[in-house]
């Protein structure tokens, strides 16, 4: 009898506690970071008056995506500052927002205001694309971390209370651009390239916010890349770092250096991608373009020894997606690539009808593949080697930048403008 009792009282304490099931989107580009989802049914086509279960209005902007935990969806934006280029407002009037929305219908179930830590920086150059929530949220099921830049990243539970706000710093990137790197969650750690803030990758602790490692970036300016988990022998994962000129593999236990290649190409401001332990690095902008190849798992300067090839090829804010044997992106000039993951070989290069400027990642779906423009809807191309556009969607009712990546979960695409947070799933 007491062994029935206890199945009984863990059954029940499990049925109380929420936690990450298979069809989540816990992160940003969803599980392992690949952008690629394993739900069929998604639609092809919609607009306004189709396929559009519902419609959210956001309590302000925002550039980071939507993640899914169960039954929520968490979002981030901002107000009072940098919102409106014609009335950009004061820096004393900037607060973050963290928004969750019940999956099934929509409806705000609660919305946390965070004031600034000030000063941030102004609302100029480059920082007007994307604002002041571009860094996506992370979620294990019981909890939802946020990174706000010099803010800090602050842990909320699922009902919204404050759990903790940590600082990882309070400098600024080169040339003004703000943050956006996003969360990514290591067992009891949250880690956080906070490149922009304190030049360092920084780990703490999930339950307090107390620091555990930091590892130093100084004089590797200039990252915005999302750092990735990726699986190599023996069961253990190493944490891959994109860095001016660099890629690092880092362990994630304590943040030590495994490995390092040199000589990449391209601004990391997109994130790196894995596939059977070769990490892809694709990336653009005013250092260049390249597309790279390198096997995880290596020791020291693996430059001559891991890297598997080199491609003068890149965008300069998406990230690249790998799905079976090829590797595809939208870059910020609305061109369309896919090249083979093997060697790097260009399939096809094409322009998108009417083109269209992507700050989005490409998502992987069903066969197909979803790319989300900032102001020229969304296109929906066939996943293979040969370029067929099978739907171009636009929502016409909002004219707002549609900057970030869409998540997928119980059969729906959470799209996320300026204005709002749609939820399409086929009716």
């Amino acid at each position: 009898m007491r062994t029935v009792a206890c199945f009984i009282m863990l059954l029940s304490l499990a049925c109380a506690t929420p936690s990450a099931t298979a069809g989540d989107w816990p992160q940003f580009r969803g599980p392992a970071g690949s952008s690629v989802s394993t739900q069929a049914g998604l639609p092809v086509a919609w607009s306004d008056s189709e396929n559009v279960a519902w419609k959210t209005p956001l309590p302000g902007s925002g550039s980071s995506s939507p993640v899914v935990s169960g039954d929520r969806v968490f979002v981030t934006c901002y107000s009072g500052y940098g919102v409106d280029r014609s009335s950009v407002g004061e820096q004393e009037d900037l607060k973050r927002h963290l928004v969750c929305v019940n999956l099934a219908d929509g409806k705000i179930l609660w919305e946390k205001a965070v004031p600034a830590v000030l000063p941030e920086d102004p609302y100029s150059g480059q920082l007007r694309q994307h604002g002041y929530a571009s860094s996506t949220p992370a979620t294990d099921g019981d909890r939802v971390f946020v990174f706000f830049g010099k803010t800090g990243v602050l842990a909320f539970d699922r009902d919204g209370k404050q759990l903790w706000q940590t600082s990882v710093g309070t400098g600024s990137a080169i040339m003004g651009w703000g943050s956006a790197a996003s969360i990514v969650l290591y067992k009891n750690l949250v880690i956080v390239n906070a490149n922009a803030e304190s030049q360092a990758i920084v780990a703490l602790d999930k339950e307090t916010g107390r620091e555990v490692w930091r590892t130093e970036a100084k004089g590797y300016t200039g990252s915005w890349s999302t750092p990735t988990l990726v699986d190599v022998p023996g069961g253990k994962q190493e944490l891959v770092v994109f860095v001016p000129e660099e890629v690092w593999g880092l362990d994630p236990e304590d943040g030590g250096l495994y490995w390092y290649a040199t000589g990449v190409r391209g601004t990391p401001t997109s994130t790196p991608v894995a596939q059977d332990g070769v990490v892809y690095i694709a990336a653009g902008g005013p250092r260049g373009a390249g597309a790279t190849a390198i096997r995880a798992g290596g020791s020291g300067d693996v430059t001559d020894t891991h890297v598997l090839w080199k491609q003068s090829m890149g965008p300069y804010v998406p990230s690249p997606v790998v799905f079976q044997d090829h590797i595809y992106w939208v870059d910020d000039r609305g061109i369309a690539y896919c090249i083979k993951a093997a060697d790097g070989q260009q399939v096809y290069r094409e322009r998108l009808p009417d083109g269209g400027e992507a700050y989005a990642s490409v998502v992987a779906a069903d066969g197909k593949l979803y790319a989300v423009t900032r102001r020229n809807g969304t296109f929906v191309l066939a996943a293979g080697p040969e370029f067929k556009v099978l739907a171009h969607n636009r929502l016409e009712s909002d004219s707002t930048d549609f900057n970030a990546t869409p998540a997928v979960a119980d059969g729906a695409l959470l799209l996320r403008s300026n204005q709002a947070l749609y939820c399409i799933r086929a009716q």
